[in-house]
């Protein structure tokens, strides 16, 4: 088998069915590309070969119509646990070995899909920037001067240079998003409670999502549906409220004016979300000219007041002391949830109720919402000289979404000059992930007939 296999789940499946590759066929390429790609900061854990290899085996003894995601091989960011393997968080003093995976690694084990290892983050989930770990900063497959994004780093890079077919991320203020867009690949921000994040260390525990990193949107979709499902025993759980249904040729497609949007200088990244909002238009979406205002007001609130506190309540007391390989940044931001008050955080609530009813009126003029992912991207050294502010910036356009109940898909947009990717987000309501991967499949069809973004492309760099 040569070094060409396509990893996306219909080619996999396909050639699974007409019997031209094997499950432990495709396991050996993974290993093989993984060592190519030579770039150890991706993981945190790496499963022996031979523990894959016997998984994938034990796969071929099975009925592959009843698996869907049957031979599927796919990495768990490494704040979500696998059952005998060390959960970290990016803090080697943290770790701690479970006895059970979480919901969602064992709904997609169950539905046939082979992990391959955990994945770096930004250390306790917190940064959107990929370089606040002790194990390292990921490449990023297309820029080596550029971030990877984060939190979820090691995961989209692991998808975006063509190691693994999918990956499991957690999104709590855009670190299912941002590293997608960073990285020219899908990320899928569920509604929260849809996928269950039991087994998942908390940083905000109210708004954490598990998140999908894919090739392509209908991938996301597929693993999605696979990990999908209420669970009792997360009382974040949610069964989900079936959405309106939407009409079949056309949508209401809310975009910002001009004033609203910042690009920090970035002109590619500019032409790149006009160049998006023409091809949703050209695909049969209706463009309409909402206030984004009150979301970005909503977003300001993710850091600033309730939610951090939340996030001293996930792990602070482990953060009071000085561990070894803690991030300072990382701990500097934690700790000062210990400062505000109680009274503060009800300020806060209010705030945000307040926001989300001026957002309904947004609501009420569109069906979907597409903004740019991020503003522009920045150059590891210099997050490394401005961590907290640069940091800010890349979540101008994704902190709102966990606290307003919505539901995003990141996409690719084109790319730069210099080859680094842009991307934008397709927002919904609660509950509509059906409509975001239609609509989302709709415009990477027509994004891939124009421009290299297809899966052949998206090999092992």
């Amino acid at each position: 088998m040569g070094s060409d296999v396509r990893l996306d789940l219909q080619s996999l499946r396909q050639a699974y069915i007409a019997g031209k590759l094997a499950p432990t066929q495709v396991v050996e390429q993974v290993y093989e590309r993984i060592e190519r790609y030579s770039d150890p900061a991706v993981w945190i854990y790496l499963a022996p070969p031979a523990e894959s290899l016997a998984r994938a085996a034990h796969l071929e003894t099975r009925d592959l119509a009843a698996l869907p995601l049957y031979g599927i091989p796919f990495a768990i960011k490494d704040n979500i646990d696998w059952a005998g393997v060390p959960t970290t968080a990016g803090c080697p003093a943290f770790a701690y070995v479970p006895v059970v995976s979480a919901t969602v690694v064992a709904k997609l084990e169950a539905a046939g899909a082979i992990p391959i290892g955990k994945t770096n983050l930004d250390q306790f989930a917190t940064g959107l920037v990929g370089t606040r770990s002790p194990y390292g900063i990921c490449r990023n497959p297309w820029h080596p001067e550029y971030i990877p994004g984060g939190s979820s780093s090691g995961s989209a890079v692991a998808v975006a240079a063509g190691l693994v077919s999918f990956s499991l991320g957690t999104d709590t203020a855009g670190s299912g998003r941002v590293p997608a867009a960073l990285n020219g690949i899908v990320g899928l921000k569920p509604t929260r409670g849809y996928l269950s994040t039991r087994g998942v260390v908390p940083a905000v525990r109210s708004l954490d999502c598990v998140s999908i990193f894919a090739q392509t949107v209908g991938d996301a979709q597929a693993v999605f549906q696979a990990a999908a499902g209420f669970d009792p025993e997360d009382p974040f759980s949610r069964r989900p409220a079936p959405p309106p249904a939407l009409p079949p040729t056309t949508v209401r497609l809310g975009v910002p004016p001009l004033e609203q949007l910042d690009f920090m200088g970035n002109q590619a990244a500019a032409q790149n979300y006009q160049a998006a909002v023409q091809r949703f238009a050209d695909i049969g979406a209706q463009v309409v000219t909402v206030d984004i205002q009150p979301f970005l007001a909503a977003g300001e609130l993710l850091y600033e007041g309730a939610w951090l506190a939340e996030r001293t309540a996930a792990v602070g007391d482990f953060l009071v002391q000085d561990h070894p390989g803690l991030d300072p940044t990382v701990r500097q931001i934690i700790l000062a949830g210990r400062e505000i008050s109680g009274v503060q955080v009800f300020r806060d609530m209010y705030r945000l109720q307040a926001l989300q009813r001026e957002t309904e009126a947004q609501w009420e003029r569109m069906d979907l919402l597409l903004l740019p992912t991020i503003g522009t991207a920045y150059r590891v050294q210099e997050v490394l000289a401005q961590p907290v502010e640069l940091n800010r910036r890349l979540g101008r356009y994704t902190n709102f979404v966990n606290l307003l109940d919505l539901c995003a898909l990141a996409l690719p947009s084109g790319f730069q000059p210099d080859g680094l990717p842009t991307g934008v987000t397709l927002i919904a309501p609660a509950w509509h992930e059906e409509q975001l991967c239609a609509w989302g499949e709709r415009y990477q069809a027509l994004l891939a007939s124009e421009e290299r973004w297809t899966v052949q492309n998206l090999g092992c760099r």
